[in-house]
């Protein structure tokens, strides 16, 4: 599926054009998360439950979302500087697209695909235009301590995996 037409199934599925007057949102927990199921690049479902214990950065991207490429390697290289935080890509894209994409552009890090429906489940954990990239840093027990909405900053984010991780 190109961007196009994937653009077109958000849209049928009613995930664009409404009006929101704020970003972030306060009536959602990031246990949602955790409670979701995503499926592998071979085709498996894997729990986000996996994660627990240890902390988390959870990066929204697509493929055909600029500056969700342009960051993947800073997360690549922030992922080998901080090997006590698991790292994970959340493709709001297809298998497919994922698949051929790694081949150009690869990443060490765990990458999982939500398909259009990531598009909802960030905004039911805050992200209320559904924008991309998405980033979510959770502590080892799941509890949510920074996200950033739009490509990340290397150091800022640095800096804030150094205090979790420390």
């Amino acid at each position: 599926m190109d961007r196009r037409n994937f653009m077109k199934a958000c849209a049928a599925a009613g995930l664009y054009g409404s009006t929101v007057s704020s970003v972030w949102a306060t009536d959602v927990t990031v246990n949602d998360l955790y409670q979701q199921s995503f499926t592998t690049l071979d085709g498996e479902s894997r729990g986000m439950e996996d994660y627990l214990g240890k902390p988390l950065l959870v990066n929204f991207w697509a493929t055909w979302c600029p500056p969700c490429v342009k960051e993947m390697p800073d997360l690549d290289a922030l992922s080998k500087e901080f090997p006590d935080v698991c790292f994970l890509g959340v493709a709001v894209d297809t298998t497919a697209n994922v698949n051929k994409f790694l081949l150009k552009t690869p990443v060490s890090y765990d990458i999982l695909v939500a398909g259009h429906r990531g598009i909802q489940i960030m905004r039911d954990l805050g992200n209320r235009q559904g924008g991309l990239p998405y980033t979510m840093l959770f502590d080892a027990a799941g509890s949510e301590q920074h996200r950033v909405l739009g490509q990340i900053s290397k150091a800022s984010l640095a800096l804030e995996l150094a205090s979790l991780a420390g």
